[in-house]
């Protein structure tokens, strides 16, 4: 597929993987942000609504998470952070920059459309980028201690699960039905 598959693992629990965890699923939104924006007002049914949709509630979470950051970790670095190999997951002194590869990692990007496939490009790549969120909500969920963190993974398991739902709708209605479309089903439950 053309979009990038990277390591949706958050890395290990500790006091600072919700701090990694922001930092990750908002550049991992950017992403989707970005992606959406191919398909405004592209004259096919649906499919720039559902772009705007995604970006509208992305943004809306992006948002939440930078206020989220900066209440809760106001003595964090301004860029976004990941933990460095083999640093100790409660120690703020151990998080370092994130590369700008792995912020184009997290963004899954992968490529951009042209003019002939950008519909199709959108529809798959994001069920393939909502695949990503799918796996980072669950390991907040697994690791994260932080009731705010937990509903906001829970909130984005029922919105892409929906989202890849409709995604796959689309698909089909183009005559388009790979079995790569299904393989984060496993993913949809709570």
């Amino acid at each position: 597929m053309h979009h990038s598959a990277h390591n949706h693992d958050g890395g290990p629990a500790g006091s600072t993987y919700d701090l990694r965890w922001i930092d990750a699923m908002v550049q991992h939104h950017t992403g989707a942000l970005r992606m959406s924006e191919f398909v405004f007002d592209i004259g096919v049914p649906g499919v720039g609504s559902l772009g705007k949709a995604i970006w509208s509630d992305q943004a809306q979470e992006i948002k939440a998470m930078g206020l989220w950051r900066k209440a809760w970790y106001p003595e964090a670095p301004v860029h976004p952070v990941t933990l460095k190999s083999g640093g100790n997951p409660n120690a703020m002194a151990d998080l370092t920059r994130m590369s700008t590869a792995q912020i184009q990692a997290m963004q899954m990007m992968g490529s951009t459309p042209n003019r002939e496939n950008r519909v199709t490009w959108f529809l798959e790549g994001m069920i393939a980028h909502h695949g990503g969120a799918l796996m980072m909500a669950h390991d907040a969920i697994a690791k994260s201690t932080n009731p705010t963190i937990q509903r906001l993974a829970r909130q984005i398991i029922v919105a892409q699960r929906r989202e890849i739902i409709e995604l796959r709708r689309m698909l089909q209605h183009d005559g388009l039905n790979k079995s790569e479309y299904y393989q984060f089903d496993a993913l949809f439950r709570l």
